[in-house]
């Protein structure tokens, strides 16, 4: 078999825009996995909640959450790896952020850290609500985000900064932390940005995997659709970029898809799993 691993982001590829994941697309999961093909959720979420979706596709998938920054299977205890952010790091994006008056949040596998109360129509709340126990997000709000810190030390993957209308405040404080060479900057969407250690990246990750499994580099293939996308865009063997993509990801592919609202992954997989296995049936066959 040509490909042997397919990690998959979840926002505006494997999801919906209502957050759900389409019956074309668990199909075609779950052929996959049938033809031993390992399956990977590669996403920006947290753990927990990337273990909910996950669970919502009906097949077992390693999950790659806080854009890296966070390897596990989705059933087991054991961390297979992190990347947390020190005191250091985390010093010189306060700065940053409260410089610029940007909304922060920090991040554990399972927490959000905010100094608000966060409206509940948050999409984490939302799903809360209709979640067993073990899939429900943490939150521990009205908290300074230096005591957070603190309180959390040792387990911080990464710090999300939003800010839906001023995006030029945000842009110039996303280009003022890419100047510190030991932390990562990325986005998953037009009104943020996200940060953790330096070599924190779902491209670093996806290749941390494919060792542990035994899977070479051309036998892995990445499906995206933004910026915290291009490197494991760009390390896949290949590379899938989704119809409602950014032009960034869409220049770094090597194949564009349907988008996410039209089962594009299953798309992606049909065309580059079940069709090509169906081929080798056929020759065989002759």
């Amino acid at each position: 078999m040509k490909y042997k691993l397919i990690c998959i982001d979840m926002d505006g590829t494997l999801l919906s825009d209502i957050h759900t994941v389409s019956e074309e697309n668990k199909q075609a999961l779950k052929k996959a996995t049938e033809m031993g093909v390992k399956i990977a959720i590669t996403t920006g979420r947290l753990f927990t909640s990337a273990k909910y979706y996950s669970h919502l596709t009906g097949v077992k998938a390693p999950i790659i959450s806080s854009n890296g920054a966070y390897i596990r299977e989705k059933d087991k205890e054991e961390v297979i790896y992190q990347s947390v952010l020190n005191k250091d790091q985390f010093v010189k994006i306060y700065n940053v952020v409260k410089k610029h008056g940007l909304l922060t949040y920090l991040n554990t596998f399972d927490t959000v850290i905010s100094e608000i109360v966060i409206n509940e129509e948050n999409s984490y709340k939302i799903t809360n609500k209709h979640s067993a126990e073990e899939y429900k997000i943490k939150f521990d709000e009205g908290i300074d985000l230096r005591e957070g810190f603190e309180k959390y030390e040792g387990n911080i993957l990464k710090v999300i900064c939003i800010e839906h209308e001023d995006t030029e405040k945000l842009q110039k404080a996303k280009m003022e932390l890419r100047q510190y060479h030991d932390l990562e900057v990325v986005s998953s969407g037009p009104d943020n940005f996200e940060v953790m250690s330096a070599g924190t990246s779902k491209g670093a990750a996806v290749k941390r995997l494919a060792e542990v499994l035994g899977i070479k580099r051309e036998e892995v293939i990445c499906i995206g659709d933004s910026e915290n996308d291009l490197s494991m865009i760009e390390y896949a063997g290949l590379g899938v970029a989704m119809g409602n993509a950014s032009e960034e990801i869409k220049k770094a592919a090597d194949y564009i898809t349907d988008k996410n609202t039209n089962a594009g992954v299953a798309k992606a997989i049909n065309k580059f799993i079940l069709e090509e296995n169906n081929k080798k049936e056929e020759i065989v066959l002759l």
